[in-house]
């Protein structure tokens, strides 16, 4: 026994079985891909609280940010405005505030806010 403890052979990593090599492969790719979606919701994150700090100084909104309600837009609308959102059809809308007139401020799925005309939400 001695002599085959002193004799023991000595294997590559590249001889190693498919199996073990993979199963070492996913665990560090599942831990890498982690770390990117981390990233991306930092990212995502700080795009947003950038688009609710445009949003506060432009339409001077102190109040705390809720939403009311959920629409899909009917139709896709360009925005005329930097102050309109821009539309696509069957986009997903929160609904923030009602004004005085026939529009309401929205947030789109980016984090984007702007009025739109309630002709062209559909509410559920």
């Amino acid at each position: 026994r001695e002599k085959d403890d002193k004799y023991k052979t000595w294997m590559p990593k590249f001889l190693l079985a498919k199996e073990d090599k993979d199963q070492r492969k996913s665990s560090d790719y599942a831990e890498r891909k982690i770390f990117k979606v981390k990233k991306s919701n930092a990212e995502k994150s700080k795009k947003m609280e950038k688009e609710e700090k445009f949003f506060r100084e432009t339409f001077m909104y102190d109040k705390e940010i809720k939403v009311i309600n959920t629409a899909t837009a009917e139709c896709s609308v360009p925005s005329k405005r930097r102050v309109d959102l821009p539309l696509t059809a069957g986009e997903q809308l929160d609904v923030i505030d009602v004004t005085a007139g026939s529009a309401v401020i929205c947030r789109n799925s980016e984090g984007r806010y702007g009025y739109v005309l309630v002709e062209h939400l559909n509410f559920r």
